[in-house]
């Protein structure tokens, strides 16, 4: 054992209304280490990272930092005694530079006023000093989501983080910007940092982290030697079952299959800057047609465009058959359409309402729920206690917020909504973002069920791995356009496929051209 940073004994967390999020939690935090943090979503790593980061306090146990017993008072607090956090959803001001977004709250001053050409001294030094290559005077909207990252990252060690927390920090970025992640996260490391990982990548675990420790039901289950326990061994640890590696047996050939989405054309641009570009493909039914891409490059608005959620100025799209541009959403999803969006709590559901109520949302106007007047509380009961067992749900209650459950479980909620209207177009859009392997799994296995049932489903993933295992056909996106079809997957590498997400290469039209079907 090397020398404790931070020790964590016994802590337990009990919410006022009697979930227990974490449980008699055991964690010793090695000086200059990368320790690792895995575990179902609602398993407690959030609640336990929280109360490291002081933003909840513990019901019971003691934290140890430096060798003597602390109570941080909030996140300032625990910031000025050199513990940092880098959160999964960026906390940055876009309009800002990078050099004001890292010395915000703690700028330097001369006399009553901002020092600016300090504040871009310090934060350039610091970056160089860290091998970040950024430009500090530089506008953050301007900057890509890896460079996004590194700013959140400077922003702690400006205030001189010793502990690092690193919450799902490769969920949007490239294979190649990942791997530069990891060599600064090693060079950390060797200058005493320590930093915690948080991730649901499970093969970036095992690459990155000197030890893991697993949480199961808030309870730790083991801290391992990264290079002594398997891939399969965390996978069991995490769900206590193991899982398949491949999805390629469960897929089942569709005979005839439909042509279902038609998409020509199409383009969009917001205030002059276009975001699509003449996109062309086209799916049938069976078959799951994989968008590849870093995020921002017109993959949110291609999709806000085929959903009816924006207006797009040229373009078509063919739903069956029938041209669909022009029909509102309901009609669209009355034509065919089911949709789990990217966002699951801002598009996806409706926080303050129950289970049950989010389960029908979409479909509430059927005969089967809605009578002359009154809506048929029984037949919806039945049903949404059916889909909750279906997609194991994890709940007391169908009429409990939907905003009480775990990540994982409020997307199990809007998948069983999206799945139960067995439509002929599913487009699944970050489908498992942010949520644990287990109840990843289960959502690939009901993808794949509509696939092998004849629907046609478009995923759109920041998480190549999901999408390779998944998709039968592949598109990667570069600013807006294709820039790359695969027509199989078989032989393609994740280190291929970001050389075009990065715009280093890019097919000749004649090969993307395989990505539509004749129609």
């Amino acid at each position: 054992m090397g020398e404790t940073i931070l020790k964590l004994e016994n802590i337990t967390k009990i919410y006022p209304n009697g979930t227990v999020a974490n449980k008699n939690i055991n964690i010793e935090l090695e000086k200059g280490e990368i320790h690792s943090i895995v575990g179902e979503n609602g398993a407690g790593k959030s609640t336990l990272m929280k109360i490291i980061f002081a933003i909840e306090q513990q019901t019971s146990g003691k934290i140890y930092y430096k060798g003597q017993e602390v109570h941080f008072q909030g996140s300032m607090d625990a910031i000025e005694n050199g513990i940092g956090m880098v959160h999964q959803h960026f906390m940055l001001i876009p309009s800002f530079t990078v050099a004001q977004n890292i010395v915000l709250g703690s700028e330097p001053r001369k006399a009553a006023f901002i020092d600016m050409k300090e504040a871009v001294r310090r934060t350039q030094e610091l970056a160089h000093k860290y091998h970040f290559d950024i430009d500090v005077t530089e506008k953050v909207e301007n900057l890509t989501v890896g460079a996004k990252q590194k700013v959140e990252i400077l922003k702690t060690l400006y205030r001189n983080a010793e502990v690092i927390i690193l919450d799902e920090p490769t969920a949007v970025l490239t294979p190649q910007e990942t791997e530069a992640l990891f060599a600064q996260l090693k060079t950390f490391k060797e200058i005493g940092h320590t930093i915690v990982f948080i991730s649901h990548k499970l093969g970036e675990v095992k690459q990155i982290s000197d030890r893991v420790t697993v949480i199961r039901n808030g309870e730790t289950k083991g801290t391992y030697a990264a290079a002594d326990v398997t891939i399969d061994k965390l996978t069991e640890l995490i769900i206590g079952s193991k899982l398949e590696s491949s999805y390629d047996g469960l897929k089942k050939p569709v005979e005839n299959p439909q042509l279902i989405l038609d998409v020509r054309g199409l383009s969009y641009s917001e205030s002059g800057v276009s975001k699509v570009k003449n996109m062309n493909f086209s799916i049938r039914g069976g078959e799951i047609l994989g968008i590849a891409g870093v995020q921002g490059n017109g993959q949110e608005q291609l999709i806000r465009a085929i959903t009816g959620m924006i207006h797009f100025q040229d373009g078509s799209v063919k739903l069956a058959g029938q041209p669909i541009e022009r029909l509102n959403i309901l009609k669209k999803r009355e034509a065919g359409m089911s949709y789990i969006p990217e966002d699951r709590m801002v598009d996806g559901c409706a926080a303050q309402a129950s289970i049950q109520d989010n389960l029908i949302s979409t479909y509430y106007r059927s005969r089967d729920y809605s009578g002359a007047v009154f809506l048929k509380a029984k037949a919806i009961q039945a049903k949404s206690a059916q889909l909750v067992e279906r997609f194991s749900v994890k709940t007391r209650s169908p009429k409990e917020k939907v905003s009480s459950l775990s990540g994982g479980n409020i997307q199990k909620v809007v998948v069983a909504r999206e799945w139960n209207t067995q439509p002929k177009l599913m487009i699944a859009e970050q489908p498992t973002r942010g949520i644990d392997v287990g109840s990843a799994n289960y959502i690939h296995h009901q993808l794949i069920d509509m696939r092998n049932n004849g629907a046609a489903i478009l995923l759109v993933s920041a998480d190549l791995n999901e999408v390779m295992m998944l998709s039968d056909r592949l598109i990667v996106m570069y600013e807006g356009e294709i820039a790359a079809y695969f027509d199989s997957l078989h032989g393609v590498t994740e280190s291929q496929l970001g050389l075009y997400m990065l715009g280093v290469e890019h097919q000749s039209e004649a090969e993307i051209k395989g990505a539509c079907y004749d129609a």
